[in-house]
């Protein structure tokens, strides 16, 4: 098969394979754009799930919609031990100016002396960072230091820029796991004040599974003001569909045998679909793919995945931390999902509270998180396997 037309690849192809199965996702931020537009109140949304399942292709997919609604969008990304004010600036900045409004410079002096008040006190002026929002910087108005306070007050204005016009604002968090408590809980606040006032502005989240308890954690009222939505690996239908439409797409097909296997290596998780993908479609020589393509592909894919969706996030642990996921792996070897942090400690013959800094580590890291209360669960799908592989190799 061609590879330039390999419809797999990432950023390639009409149809892209982590939207397969996604239709009701879809449709149901189309229905809120739509009871926003007719002045209905409605909760914001967040996105869980684990890494690889498609949540940031989709929560980029739910703001075309908003855009081509004509509202005004903004994204940014969370990250652990950054503050909100800089990276929620520049979405809301790109929002605003989406919204066209022929007059925005008071909400734009508000969105910058939000901004501006992220720099330290007596900061000189040359090393203060540059917004670049063309206003003039007012003071009195989401500049307390008082980042609950300061939210409010600018999403509030932002909102009722997009209501004079009618629109809409929605700003769209990835990773929203990682943002700091003090941040989480103005955002909560925020949202439950933009609820009161029936104002046009919803938070569009994507995290991992333990985001609802990081939201209900930060204000007991949290799951009124959002609508989640637990996006998992694929059912095998759109599985098929996820491989089928794009293959279709440059004249190509596969046999019911080669979605058989291809459905066993994935597991339906969308990034290991297009990851193999990407590889059965380079190696194939001819359409349909077969089953024996899988085959000679699954290595290499394999590989692929070692390295990069693997690898990259086992570099990122210390040496203790890759001993507490080793015995995790060992823990969970049927793999379950999820193991009780008191056989983890006793897999390693340790105590379960001197195993606390690397659970925690890892946890904030983002490759572990708390199932329920006295179990962890890898975020990763298919992790403890590659680990037990490696292992074996080793």
């Amino acid at each position: 098969m061609d590879p330039i037309r390999n419809p797999y690849a990432p950023g390639a192809g009409q149809r892209p394979p982590e939207l397969a199965g996604r239709d009701p996702q879809l449709e149901a931020f189309r229905f809120v754009i739509e009871r926003i537009a007719r002045g209905r109140p409605e909760r914001s949304i967040v996105l869980v799930g684990l890494r690889g399942v498609g949540k940031t292709v989709l929560l980029n997919a739910t703001r075309s919609l908003a855009v081509r609604a004509g509202w005004g969008t903004g994204k940014l990304e969370a990250r652990p031990d950054q503050g909100i004010r800089r990276p929620l600036g520049a979405a809301l900045h790109m929002a605003i100016r989406e919204l066209g409004h022929p007059d925005a410079t008071a909400v734009l002096s508000t969105l910058k002396a939000f901004v501006e008040r992220a720099a330290p006190p007596n900061t000189k002026a040359y090393d203060r960072w540059n917004s670049g929002i063309s206003a003039p910087s007012i003071a009195g108005r989401a500049d307390s230091g008082d980042i609950e306070i300061d939210l409010v007050e600018l999403l509030t204005d932002v909102a009722g820029l997009a209501a004079d016009q009618g629109k809409g604002v929605a700003v769209f968090i990835d990773e929203m796991q990682d943002l700091g408590a003090d941040d989480v809980s103005a955002l909560c606040a925020a949202c439950h004040e933009l609820g009161q006032q029936s104002l046009p502005l919803i938070v569009v989240g994507a995290g991992l599974p333990h985001l609802p308890a990081v939201l209900s954690a930060s204000k007991s009222y949290s799951e009124r003001l959002f609508s989640y939505a637990r996006i998992d690996r694929l059912d095998r239908e759109s599985a098929d569909l996820a491989l089928v439409a794009p293959a279709a797409d440059e004249g190509a097909a596969f046999t019911p045998e080669a979605l058989d296997a291809m459905y066993r290596v994935t597991g339906g998780y969308p990034y290991f679909v297009q990851a193999y993908g990407k590889v059965v479609w380079d190696l194939a020589p001819s359409s349909p793919i077969t089953a024996e393509d899988v085959a000679v592909a699954a290595p290499e894919a394999e590989h692929e995945l070692a390295v990069g969706f693997f690898g990259s996030r086992l570099e990122r642990a210390t040496a203790a931390e890759r001993e507490y996921l080793r015995a995790m792996a060992d823990a969970d070897a049927d793999d379950t999902g999820t193991v009780p942090s008191a056989l983890v400690a006793q897999t390693l013959g340790r105590k379960p509270q001197s195993l606390s800094p690397a659970r925690d580590a890892l946890i904030k890291k983002g490759l572990i998180y708390a199932s329920e209360r006295g179990r962890i669960a890898f975020t990763v799908p298919h992790f403890g396997r590659f680990l037990r592989a490696q292992a074996e190799a080793a």
